[in-house]
């Protein structure tokens, strides 16, 4: 549950919701027993309530289902987050390079889910290049944070964030994924600008040039209950 002094978030509810999918399929996974398999099953449709209740989308039959088609036998089957990576990309007129997403309009750094045969800090090239037609190289890791803490949305994900620097192309916004890309002065960043609060400075000071460290989610001395922030 959450601390008595604060207030029941979505956030909450969609991380328990989707903990408990993950220990089900995961156990779904490796057992041969009938039982077993009737007991997680149950555990899916609690965590589909639970999450039908935070999100008011989706009848629960149907988030079982779609849980039980990710099952697999196995190590494959164990159920672990997806991964994301976003690129933190400036210039040599210290701007940063966002994108307004198409999915929902508001504003972020090129970020997108990690493909099998590339590298962490491929993807970030790869990312931006298609997003925004921008030609970058990676400076270095400056981010590292669990989705579903920070409340990102209800898909399970870690995300790797890169400061990268622009070296040439041209701005063109992917036509389906993007719609609208730019460059940025710090004092003038566009709105709706997701969750600056939370990555903004630390992404500026890295294309200033300071030196910084990799930013991270620091692990809390007690995981359940805990305060989604």
């Amino acid at each position: 549950m959450a601390d008595d002094d604060e207030p029941l978030t979505e956030a909450h509810l969609l991380r328990w919701a989707e903990s408990l999918a993950g220990i089900a399929r995961t156990g779904l996974s490796f057992t041969e027993s009938v039982y077993e398999r009737e007991r997680y099953e149950e555990i899916l449709h609690i965590a589909a309530n639970i999450r039908r209740t935070a999100r008011r989308t989706h009848d629960p039959d149907f988030i079982v289902e779609e849980w039980l088609g990710q099952v697999e036998d196995g190590v494959a089957g164990y159920a672990t987050p997806k991964v994301a990576v976003g690129a933190v990309v400036g210039n040599d007129e210290g701007q940063i390079l966002l994108i307004q997403r198409a999915d929902s309009g508001v504003w972020l750094y090129p970020t997108g889910w990690a493909d099998i045969g590339y590298s962490a800090s491929e993807v970030a090239v790869k990312e931006v290049r298609e997003e925004t037609g921008i030609e970058v190289e990676v400076r270095s890791l400056i981010g590292l944070f669990d989705g579903l803490r920070l409340g990102f949305g209800p898909t399970p994900l870690y995300s790797l964030v890169f400061h990268c620097h622009a070296i040439g192309g041209e701005l063109k916004p992917h036509p389906l994924e993007v719609l609208d890309v730019g460059w940025f002065d710090p004092e003038h960043l566009p709105e709706p600008l997701a969750r600056a609060a939370s990555w903004g400075e630390h992404a500026m000071a890295a294309i200033r040039g300071e030196d910084v460290s990799v930013m991270y989610d620091a692990p809390r001395d007690d995981v359940w209950p805990a305060d989604p922030d």
